[in-house]
C-alpha cells in the first residue's frame, strides 16, 4: 500500500544514539523544521543539557535515559513519548558502536555487547515502535552501513551486526507490506562519518584506529534521515562510496575482497600508537553532545549522489512531464500544418 508520512514540522520523532554524532545532528536539523522530538541515549546528563539547549530556542523536546539493549527501556521510551505527545510518527533507530581489532582477538563478551547495542538494539526499538506506528502511521528508519553487505577486516563483528540489522529491517518491510500495514520501513547506509566513531569504539589494536577515506560530514546522513521520515524509500546510500562497496560486493566480490586485503587493514591504522585497549562507549556512555571529532584529511560535506537519488523520483517526474510536453507540442505543429 502507499505509505503517506507528514512533514517534519508536524511529527513527533523518536531518535536513539541522539547523544552525539548523526543522531545528535539529525535532532538539531529535526528540531528547526519544526518537529517534537524525544531524544534517548545512555548519558541523562548530556540528555538533559540537550533538551535545556532545544527548549531554549523555542523547539519542543523531552528526553529519556535508556539503553536500547534492554527491551524494556524501549518501551518505555514508547510509552515516554506517547503520554507527552499522544503519538509517534518517526522512529530512528541509530544508535550503535564498534570494536577495531582481528576477529579472533576480540572477546566473545565484547562481541555480544556489540550485537546487544547495534542488533537487538534495532529490534528492541522497532518491536517498542510498532504499535503506535501501526496504528497511526509512520516511519521506521533504522541506521545500516556500507557494510551492511561488505565485510571489512579489522571490524568483523561490527560488519556482522549491521549484515544483521538489513537482513532485519528487510524481512521486517516485506511482512509490514503484507499486511498492509500503513509503515515505511527505510534503511539508511552510511560510509564513513565524521562523528565520534572511532573515539567511542573499543580498541584491540596497538595504534589509534581511523577511518578511509572518503569521510562524509554528519549532516549528509541527517539529511537522508529526514527525507526518509517524509518521503518512504526502501533505503538509502549515503554517500556514493557506500553504494559502490554495495556495487563491487555484487558484481566483482572477489575483487573486492582481494583490495580489502591488500589495503583495508592499513586504510584503518593511524601512526598515532595507544597504550593497552580502549574500552570506548562499548559498555559505558562516552564524550557526548559533540557531533564531529574534527577527523583528519577532507571532510565531504555534501554528496551529490545521495542528493540526487533522493531525488530521483522528482527529477523522473519532470523528464516524463517535459516528454509529454514536447510530444503534445509536435504533434500541435503537426496537426497545424495538415490543416
Amino acid at each position: 500500500m502507499n505509505v503517506s508520512l507528514k512533514p517534519i514540522s508536524a511529527q513527533v520523532m523518536v531518535i536513539t544514539g541522539a547523544s552525539s554524532g548523526i543522531g545528535l545532528t539529525t535532532v538539531r536539523m529535526a528540531a528547526r523544521r519544526g518537529a517534537r522530538i524525544v531524544v534517548v541515549a545512555r548519558n541523562d546528563a548530556a540528555l538533559r543539557q540537550l533538551v535545556q539547549e532545544l527548549t531554549s530556542q523555542g523547539h519542543d523536546a523531552i528526553h529519556v535515559a535508556a539503553d536500547v539493549a534492554s527491551e524494556e527501556d524501549m518501551r518505555h521510551v514508547a510509552h515516554v513519548a506517547v503520554e507527552r505527545f499522544g503519538r509517534i510518527d518517526t522512529w530512528v533507530n541509530n544508535a550503535g558502536v564498534s570494536i577495531f581489532g582481528r576477529s579472533e582477538e576480540v572477546t566473545l563478551e565484547d562481541q555480544r555487547r556489540l550485537f546487544d547495542t547495534n542488533f537487538w538494539g534495532v529490534v528492541n526499538g522497532s518491536l517498542a515502535a510498532l504499535p503506535y506506528l501501526r496504528a497511526r502511521g509512520g516511519a521506521l528508519i533504522n541506521l545500516g552501513s556500507e557494510v551492511s553487505e561488505v565485510a571489512i577486516p579489522l571490524q568483523g563483528i561490527y560488519s556482522a551486526s549491521k549484515h544483521a540489522v538489513k537482513g532485519y529491517t528487510d524481512a521486517l518491510r516485506i511482512e509490514l507490506e503484507a499486511e498492509k500495514a500503513p509503515v515505511s520501513v527505510t534503511l539508511i547506509r552510511p560510509a564513513a562519518i565524521d562523528t565520534m566513531f572511532v573515539a567511542h569504539a573499543k580498541n584491540y589494536m596497538d595504534v589509534r584506529p581511523k577511518l578511509p577515506a572518503p569521510i562524509y560530514a554528519p549532516e549528509v546522513v541527517a539529511d537522508a534521515i529526514l527525507f526518509a521520515a517524509e518521503h518512504p524509500r526502501r533505503d538509502l546510500y549515503v554517500g556514493a562510496a557506500s553504494r559502490l562497496m554495495k556495487t563491487g560486493a555484487y558484481h566483482t566480490p572477489r575483487l573486492l575482497d582481494r583490495y580489502l586485503a591488500r589495503f583495508g587493514i592499513a586504510q584503518q591504522r593511524s601512526d598515532v600508537p595507544v597504550d593497552g585497549r580502549q574500552d570506548g562507549s562499548l559498555y559505558y556512555p562516552g564524550s557526548d553532545l559533540q557531533e564531529r571529532e574534527g577527523m583528519s584529511g577532507h571532510v565531504m560535506e555534501s554528496s551529490l549522489y545521495t542528493r540526487s537519488s533522493m531525488h530521483a523520483r522528482a527529477i523522473n517526474t519532470a523528464l516524463m512531464a517535459l516528454g509529454v510536453f514536447t510530444a503534445a507540442l509536435w504533434y500541435g505543429r503537426r496537426a497545424a500544418l495538415r490543416s
